[in-house]
């Protein structure tokens, strides 16, 4: 059992960053890379990639987020910026990589690491898509590191996390979890404005407790109990 590592760079804009990011994977012994709608390779990217050309040629090229992270455990994205006061809620909690380092030691299964555009990151939507935030601390002056700066910073700090015996949830049993909840918010009346931000909220929480498979089926089978309690008092 191990500890995969999946590296996703959705949509970018430079070839050269790509030939750059495949070099650091393979500087401290990462090889799976995903593209998402990337630009053009040539042979800027190969110059780039210099001896790392295998993990460059053997990038996978997906359409969509969606198919790139598809079958991972925990999907944590990367921002240079923590939050503004409209979407604070969204970018937090963030983790620098050393204590990202230490919450993912011991476990199995796989961790797709996203890292957004160069010139705009992450949409609304895509970073309500993360299990986790990571952040690199840097200087407020100028926050906002290259890409291929901030993979290398990251994966520095993950090249010698341990796996151990212990796996991670299926993604697609969280899944269910997490449309189980949104079932019992909707089933106790719970305000609608404050529903989408409590679900980011629980899918935060889940993403930092690293759910194994019977946490999830627990949290299930107390949902359902939950429900049936409602069902009943109505009844009454």
């Amino acid at each position: 059992m191990s500890l995969n590592f999946r590296l996703v760079l959705v949509e970018p804009l430079y070839q050269g960053n790509v030939g750059s990011v495949a070099r650091a994977m393979k500087n401290f012994g990462f090889s799976e890379l995903v593209l998402v709608n990337p630009c053009s390779l040539g042979g800027e990217a190969r110059a780039m990639s210099s001896h790392a050309r295998d993990v460059l040629e053997g990038a996978t090229i997906t359409s969509s987020i969606e198919d790139a992270v598809a079958g991972a455990n925990l999907l944590i994205g990367t921002t240079g910026i923590t939050g503004s006061k409209f979407d604070e809620h969204i970018r937090i909690p963030a983790h620098v990589p050393r204590e990202m380092k230490e919450l993912l030691e011991g476990y199995t299964g796989t961790i797709a690491l996203l890292f957004g555009r160069e010139d705009k990151g992450f949409t609304k939507d895509e970073l309500c898509m993360m299990d986790m935030i990571l952040t690199i601390p840097t200087s407020e002056i100028y926050p906002v590191m290259n890409l291929s700066h901030a993979v290398a910073v990251i994966l520095y700090e993950l090249s010698d996390v341990q796996a151990g015996g212990t796996p991670l949830a299926d993604p697609f049993d969280t899944k269910l979890l997490m449309e189980h909840f949104s079932q019992v918010l909707e089933n106790i009346d719970y305000p609608a404005h404050k529903k989408e931000k409590t679900e980011l909220m629980l899918k935060r929480i889940f993403g930092r407790a690293r759910l194994i498979p019977r946490e999830v089926q627990t949290l299930r089978g107390v949902l359902r109990r939950i429900q049936r309690h409602l069902v009943s008092d109505k009844e009454n």
